[in-house]
């Protein structure tokens, strides 16, 4: 039997799929902790043990193509320009190729923040700064600084394209740089595709190699990208379809881990009531936020620390003493391969999952001010409306094995405390059932006809 296999190395489990060539089926699924510490083929090995005795057949592989958030992800220092304008866009352009921003400067560095830099272990830059034909002296600045800071690790060249010939006279020879178009070519007009495909040529290239990643390659067809960009790129072919099929339309997946919680939106997000004006930079179609202190084990303890004692009691955490929550929180830290068993342990993630589901819808969606013009009162939004959102679809361990998916999902629903929110009010509740949304990403890279069949046949109604 002819297949393909597909692999996601997550930041806490091994997770392989094997589909049919020639059907639109799942023929097996399995996982196992992720072995990043040591080699993370160990894992993989494991997972792929299981997996053989599932299908119980003698599958030959057309393709093996992998997709990773090992070791905490692909993480991105980035540098703009105005916090508000070129900083943003940079972001932006980070997030949406997969990655986790772990520091962001605008203005010009100084030698402090290179040094921060410098010891963060990101494993890339993001270097951007000034429309085309507009301010070059903050991006150049930069660019000096981060090479009198020895920094080593890969730049990506995003900024003002007046400076690329400056920057790549003072670069070359000493610097593993990369130039792509700008972010933010003109004044709120962001252009982050060509970035996000340059950070990912780069993870392709070089970042798998620094997550004990280095003999994985010999038994793939290929690792296409961190594990977000394929849930993303499994998000647009769901929303948008492909030439041959319609697509479900507006969609929102929320994606619960161990490390993170990721939330993913397609659709425009124009304002949904009258009387709303726009501010703020052009919100992408294909949007993506990534929120590293919420997660279900490694990010548990910063996730105790930004639901504070209101999302505790929201769901229901506040029974027993503050101390006992606390330290089922750290247990979870402490161990993050804890695996619920008791009722009362699945019922405490369970409530975690929620305060993460409500906390990232929160950050994702836009929001409205109240604003005073010389036509009445009007009300000013940013960020993207998803009041009137057609689908929201959950997916991460915590979803997948739930009794209760529906219910942890609702948490991203607008809620009545805060008014300025502009979350989801009664979309339909979909659950990545069979936990293969970062496959079919993949598998959208080689047929995006199958992608979407298979999509609709498995992303089921909770």
């Amino acid at each position: 039997m002819e297949a393909f296999l597909f692999i996601d190395f997550g930041s806490t489990y091994t997770k392989l799929t094997a589909i049919s060539a020639e059907g639109d089926e799942i023929l097996a699924t399995a996982k196992a902790y992720t072995t990043v510490a040591t080699d993370v083929m160990e894992g993989y090995r494991v997972a792929l043990r299981d997996l053989e005795k599932k299908t119980g057949k003698e599958i030959t592989y057309l393709k093996k193509l992998a997709c990773s958030s090992a070791a905490g992800g692909l993480k991105i220092v980035a540098i703009g320009l105005v916090p508000e304008l070129t900083m943003e866009a940079a972001k932006r352009a980070a997030l949406g190729a997969g990655a986790r921003v772990t520091q962001v400067y605008s203005f010009q560095l100084n030698r402090k923040e290179v040094e921060a830099i410098r010891t963060s272990r990101a494993d890339m830059i993001l270097l951007a700064g000034g429309t085309d034909g507009g301010n070059q002296e903050v991006i150049l600045h930069n660019a000096r600084m981060l090479k009198e800071g020895n920094i080593e690790i890969p730049i990506v060249v995003a900024g003002n394209k007046s400076c690329q010939d400056a920057i790549e006279d003072l670069f070359e020879g000493n610097m593993d740089y990369y130039m792509t178009e700008n972010v933010m070519p003109s004044l709120n007009t962001i252009n982050v595709t060509p970035a996000r495909e340059t950070i990912r040529g780069i993870f392709m290239k070089n970042i798998v190699k620094a997550k004990g990643m280095v003999h994985v390659e010999e038994f793939l067809s290929g690792i296409l990208m961190p594990t977000p960009a394929a849930v993303l790129k499994a998000a647009e072919v769901f929303s948008r379809g492909t030439r041959n099929e319609d697509g479900i339309g507006d969609l929102a997946i929320i994606d619960i881990g161990g490390a993170t919680t990721d939330v993913h939106s397609v659709c425009e997000g124009a304002p949904s009531k009258p009387s709303v004006i726009l501010r703020g930079l052009e919100e992408p179609v294909a949007k993506r936020t990534v929120e590293g202190d919420l997660g279900m084990r490694y990010s548990a303890l910063s996730l105790y620390e930004a639901a504070g004692r209101r999302y505790l009691k929201r769901y229901g955490l506040v029974e027993t003493p503050d101390q006992a929550v606390e330290n089922a929180f750290k247990r979870r830290y402490d161990h993050t391969d804890f695996v619920p068993e008791a009722e009362e342990d699945v019922k405490f993630d369970e409530a975690m999952a929620k305060i993460c589901v409500d906390l990232s819808m929160r950050r994702h969606a836009g929001t409205v001010t109240q604003v005073y013009s010389p036509l009445g009162m009007m009300y000013s939004q940013e960020g993207k409306d998803l009041m009137e959102l057609p689908y929201l679809i959950g997916t991460g361990g915590v979803l997948v094995n739930s009794r209760h998916p529906r219910e942890i999902l609702e948490a991203a629903l607008f809620h009545e405390e805060e008014l300025d929110s502009l979350k989801p009010r009664h979309p339909k509740y979909l659950v990545d059932e069979h936990y293969i949304l970062s496959a079919l990403g993949l598998l959208a890279m080689v047929d995006e006809d199958k992608a979407l069949r298979m999509l609709k046949k498995y992303i089921i109604t909770c």
